[in-house]
């Protein structure tokens, strides 16, 4: 009788378990390096991201903090030269922060809260103000690199009690600027008379969209000074 061929030895089932743990071992540690490899690659994305966000945003500051440049026609000659006007305005409420084709605006859809009127040391939301011009108010902006501390005061003595926003506009430049709904003019000098003219057409108008709405009892902005 032939002698039987030699088969290999059965594995015991510990010996299978073990087997089996290995397999598993070798899957896990697969997948954990391919999840690694993602997370680096998602790290690496997102560092790349902000990096090119950090960059437009400084872009964006670097532009909004770039000086206007001053319009001789916009600042020397009569006042009806020199007012600027845009009618037709939308005035709807909106929470979202809105690109504006003025600049201050001067009208448009703004934030549901106005700006409470007064004196302010600090920027302020245009969204707020704009909603503060539809009740008839004036806002009256400079550009804090470029005015004075006397400057500053006399247009706080120059501006009524009521109905008046005084703020710091970064980036408007040597020529400040005065606004009403869809109305505004640019001046160097604050004793010019064109001034007077523009708060003699447009403080409290009746032809703002809301003339008589309150300008008190809603927002404070930072760095309200009175």
């Amino acid at each position: 009788m032939a002698t039987p061929p030699n088969r290999p030895a059965q594995p015991t089932i510990k010996e299978q378990r073990a087997d089996k743990r290995a397999a598993q071992l070798a899957a896990f540690k697969k997948q954990e390096a391919a999840r690694k490899r993602n997370r680096i690659l998602g790290i690496v994305a997102a560092v790349a991201a902000l990096v090119l966000v950090a960059g437009t945003v400084t872009t964006v500051l670097v532009l909004n903090a770039t000086p206007q440049q001053v319009d001789e026609e916009l600042v020397s000659g009569d006042y009806a030269d020199r007012l600027q006007l845009y009618p037709d305005l939308e005035a709807t409420h909106t929470e979202n922060r809105v690109s504006y084709d003025q600049s201050p605006p001067v009208g448009g859809a703004h934030n549901p809260a106005w700006l409470n009127c007064g004196v302010y040391d600090e920027e302020q939301q245009s969204e707020n103000v704009v909603h503060t011009l539809e009740h008839g108010a004036v806002w009256i902006a400079y550009d804090p690199a470029s005015t004075t501390d006397a400057e500053i005061a006399a247009l706080v003595e120059l501006a009524p009690d009521t109905y008046t926003v005084i703020s710091p506009y970064d980036g408007l430049g040597e020529a400040m600027a005065i606004s009403a709904w869809g109305a505004q003019m640019r001046f160097t000098d604050v004793d010019d008379a064109a001034v007077t003219d523009f708060l003699t057409d447009f403080w409290r108008s009746p032809d703002s969209p809301e003339p008589n709405a309150p300008c008190t009892g809603a927002l404070d902005g930072p760095g309200k000074v009175s």
